[in-house]
C-alpha cells in the first residue's frame, strides 16, 4: 500500500531565547541561511543603533535598512532598495510592522526572509501573511513564510508592555474562529484541516490557563511559541482560517470604522469572547473572560473607547470584512436591534465575572 503524505512549509529555523540577536550569525549559519552573513537587516525606526551595536560583530558584512513599515508603500520601497543588492536573506527586526514590511520586500524578489520577534503582539511573527496599510485601510497579502522565526526575550522584556499583552487575546482569539470553523463545517460542509486546526487549538490552550505574566520567562516563552504555532497553522492550512473568524471580523470591522481605537490583539480578544458569548458556551466565556481579566486586556466596547452604538455598528459591518467566511456572526444575521440586545446581556455577563 503506498503512504500518502503532504509537504508543509514550516520555518528551517525556531528560537525563542535572550540574547538572540546578539548571536545572530551564528543563528543564520546554523540553520544553514547564510554562511557569510551577507544578509539585508530591516529595523524600525525605534531600534536603530541599538541593534546595529549589537549586530555588527556577529555580522559584518551585513547592509541595515531603516523602515517606517506598516504600510504597503514602504514596503514597496524597501523591495526597490533590495533589487540593487545581493543578499543571502532579508533579516526583519522589531514589531509587527518592520516584520511584514520585510516580509512582503522578501517574498517580492524571492529571498529567503527571518523573522526576529522584539515584542509579541500577533501571530504574525511566524505566519505567510503580511499585514499592511494601502490608502488607508489594512489588507492581508500572502508572502512566503519565514525561513527562521527568533524571539529575543531581552527586547520583548524591554518593550511596551501593553504591545506584548494584546498577544495574548489574539492567541486566545484562536478558540474562538476553531468553533467558526466547526461550525462552517457542520452548517456548509466546509473541510476542517486537522492538522492546522491542532496547531491552532494547542498554543491557545496553553496561554487560556497558565500561570504567570509577561515578567515570568517561562510564560513568555508559552506565549512566544504559541503565536509562533498559530503562524505555522495558517501555512499548513493555505489561509488563516484556523486563527480568524467572527473575532477579526469585528477587528478588522473597527479597524476600518474607527482607526486607532486599539490594536489587533486587544480587539481580537474582545471579539473572540463576544463571539464566545454568541455561542452560549459558557464555559469557554468563563475561562476567556478570566484570561483577559487577568492579563489586564479590554473585555467591553468601552475598555478600548467604544460606545454602545458603535460597537454595535461593527459587528453588523463585520462580515463584510471577510465575504468568503462563515462564522456565528453569519449564522446569527443579526439586525442592529438584535445586536444591542445581545450586547446588553454580553456587558451584563462580563461584569458578573
Amino acid at each position: 500500500m503506498p503512504l500518502l503524505a503532504r509537504s508543509v512549509q514550516t520555518p528551517l529555523h525556531i528560537e525563542v531565547r535572550r540574547g538572540a540577536v546578539a548571536d545572530l550569525g551564528k543563528i543564520l549559519v546554523d540553520g544553514r541561511i547564510s554562511s557569510g552573513g551577507e544578509v539585508a537587516v530591516v529595523v524600525g525606526p525605534g531600534l536603530g543603533e541599538q541593534v546595529v551595536d549589537l549586530l555588527r560583530p556577529s555580522l559584518k558584512s551585513a547592509e541595515i535598512f531603516v523602515t517606517g513599515g506598516g504600510t504597503l508603500d514602504a514596503a514597496l520601497e524597501l523591495s526597490n532598495e533590495l533589487r540593487s543588492g545581493h543578499y543571502d536573506a532579508v533579516v526583519g527586526i522589531g514589531g509587527g510592522k518592520t516584520v511584514d514590511t520585510a516580509k512582503y520586500a522578501a517574498s517580492r524578489w524571492g529571498l529567503p526572509m527571518v523573522s526576529v520577534a522584539t515584542s509579541l503582539a500577533n501571530d504574525g511573527i511566524a505566519s505567510p501573511v503580511a499585514s499592511l496599510v494601502n490608502d488607508g485601510i489594512k489588507g492581508s497579502y500572502g508572502v512566503h513564510i519565514p525561513f527562521g522565526v527568533i524571539v529575543d526575550l531581552d527586547f520583548v522584556e524591554n518593550g511596551p508592555d501593553l504591545v506584548n499583552r494584546a498577544g495574548i487575546g489574539d492567541v486566545i482569539s484562536n478558540i474562538s474562529a476553531l468553533a467558526d470553523w466547526e461550525l462552517a463545517r457542520e452548517v456548509r460542509g466546509e473541510p476542517v484541516d486537522g492538522l492546522a486546526a491542532s496547531l491552532a487549538r494547542m498554543g491557545a490552550e496553553a496561554v487560556l490557563t497558565m500561570p504567570g505574566d509577561m515578567t515570568d520567562d517561562a510564560f513568555v516563552t508559552v506565549l512566544a511559541e504559541a503565536l509562533i504555532s498559530s503562524g505555522l497553522a495558517m501555512a499548513v492550512c493555505g489561509s488563516s482560517r484556523p486563527s480568524s473568524g467572527g473575532c477579526h471580523e469585528i477587528m478588522h470591522a473597527i479597524d476600518s470604522l474607527f482607526p486607532e481605537t486599539a490594536s489587533h490583539g486587544e480587539l481580537a480578544g474582545l471579539g473572540a469572547l463576544f463571539c464566545t458569548f454568541l455561542r452560549g458556551d459558557e464555559r469557554r466565556f468563563a475561562q476567556m473572560a478570566d484570561c483577559l481579566a487577568r492579563h489586564q486586556l479590554p473585555r467591553t466596547p468601552s475598555d478600548v473607547g467604544l460606545n454602545a452604538d458603535q460597537f454595535v455598528r461593527a459587528v453588523e459591518f463585520a462580515p463584510r470584512t471577510r465575504p468568503d467566511r462563515y462564522t456565528i456572526l453569519e449564522h446569527l444575521a443579526m439586525s442592529p436591534e438584535e445586536i444591542h440586545r445581545k450586547l446588553a446581556q454580553y456587558d451584563d455577563a462580563v461584569a458578573a465575572r
